[in-house]
């Protein structure tokens, strides 16, 4: 039988654990007083790691400074100037009669083609001047004819009546002077002969004359002809006139102004419509003087408009101007455009850059880098083996901020910019940026 703990014993119960409370006041204080007696030192301790943190590369590589690399890379030089479209000349449109204009059928930037019917004017009374003229051009023709085929015919025609009457005449002359030769005769029939005869050969002259100046080169034959001459030039003139009343366009091209509207009364000295030629257009820049020496003939450019500066085309200087504008200290250049785009208007604002060299395979670094600029040893401050290192350079080109470095500096060489104030001989740390090629 086992033996079962009785239940009505009484036994002391153990005593639990103490458990210290984290918060208790006691505790705090002392864990906060050993830090804060050497809140000193911690504090110096801090200061020096922030320091260390800040100054530390600085103070052991040097501070850092914004530097550029020296690139190999096909230098070109050029030079930038503004302008505007123009053609090398302008057809100025007028009439050449005085008329009212009835129709104007086209409009000022139009595209025109030659024989295009630009102005037409009332035409009634040079039509009804050349209905007239026709007239008497067909009157002289008639009077020719008629000489030719009847005046000369009817003058031979008498002509052979007055020789026959002449022969018939002669022939009795002679018999009335042998009657009285021989005393058969009377005086009185001798007389009536020799009259008859003299009669006879008036009208043979008479006829002669007639058939003469009924022939070509004879006088009513020539009269008659410049009268037809006159008659057909007067005509022409007509005719021409009335070609007059209807202003066509002289070429190829684009109307670039247009001063008339329906209803003007137009005058020969007045400019009606200005015209610029199809497929003839430059491009006027002004080059700034100092900038002339660059500038040559034949220099290939790249040319855009304001209207459209992504679409470029190319170009070609093509003259110079001898002169130099003094008030704008500028000169004048012209570049032939050969095949010009579709979109180019005439006075169209452009810009133009001129090629005015090239050098390939050629060391270029950026102009802000270099110091001595004028001067007769211009030189930059490069940096080698961390520190800054003044190296005199000979430049060569220069253009868009870049400049070509002739011998001073290798390919991959690091310059600081100019603006930067570095003491030479100073460490740094360089901080490159990306490459630029002309």
């Amino acid at each position: 039988m086992l033996d079962m703990p009785d239940a009505n014993v009484t036994r002391p119960l153990s005593p639990l654990p103490k458990v210290a409370s984290a918060t208790t006041p006691e505790r705090v204080l002392a864990a906060v007083q050993p830090a804060w007696a050497r809140r000193r030192q911690i504090f110096a301790l801090l200061v020096a790691v922030l320091l260390g943190w800040a100054f530390g590369p600085n103070l052991l590589f040097g501070p850092k400074v914004a530097a550029e690399r020296v690139v190999r890379a096909t230098f070109i030089q050029s030079v930038v100037a503004s302008g505007h479209v123009e053609a090398p000349y302008r057809v100025n449109i007028g009439s050449q009669i005085t008329g009212v204009a009835v129709d104007v059928p086209v409009t000022e930037g139009q595209t025109v083609k030659t024989g295009d019917p630009l102005v037409i004017l009332d035409d009634r009374e040079a039509r009804a001047a050349v209905v007239q003229n026709e007239g008497i051009v067909a009157q002289a023709e008639a009077r020719l004819r008629q000489i030719k085929e009847l005046g000369l015919p009817a003058a031979k025609e008498t002509l052979s009546q007055a020789q026959a009457t002449l022969t018939n005449a002669q022939q009795a002359y002679d018999r009335a002077q042998q009657l009285a030769s021989g005393g058969y005769g009377t005086r009185a029939a001798f007389d009536e002969a020799t009259k008859a005869l003299g009669i006879a050969r008036a009208q043979v002259r008479s006829a002669e004359f007639q058939v003469y100046t009924n022939s070509p080169g004879g006088s009513d034959y020539v009269m008659v002809e410049t009268q037809l001459s006159q008659a057909r030039a007067n005509l022409a003139s007509a005719q021409s006139r009335l070609t007059y009343t209807v202003i066509r366009a002289p070429r190829d091209g684009v109307l670039i102004s247009r001063d008339v509207e329906k209803g003007n009364v137009v005058q020969p000295t007045a400019v009606l419509m200005k015209l610029s030629p199809a497929g003839e257009t430059q491009l006027v820049v002004q080059i700034d003087e100092k900038n002339l020496r660059l500038i040559g003939v034949g220099q290939s450019a790249v040319a855009s408009a304001d209207a459209y500066p992504n679409e470029t085309f190319t170009a070609e200087v093509v003259y110079i101007n001898p002169g130099i504008d003094v008030q704008r200290a500028s000169v004048e250049v012209k570049l032939g455009v050969k095949n010009p785009p579709s979109f180019l208007r005439q006075d169209m604002t452009v810009s133009v850059d001129i090629k005015t060299a090239e050098h390939p395979n050629a060391i270029v670094m950026p102009t802000t880098s270099v110091r001595g600029v004028g001067t007769q040893k211009p030189w930059v401050l490069a940096i080698k083996s961390g520190r800054t290192v003044r190296q005199d350079v000979t430049l060569g080109l220069q253009s868009a901020g870049r400049t070509e470095v002739i011998s001073g500096l290798d390919d991959g060489a690091l310059v600081i910019p100019a603006t930067t104030t570095v003491k030479e001989g100073a460490r740094v740390r360089a901080t490159v940026a990306a490459p630029r090629t002309p």
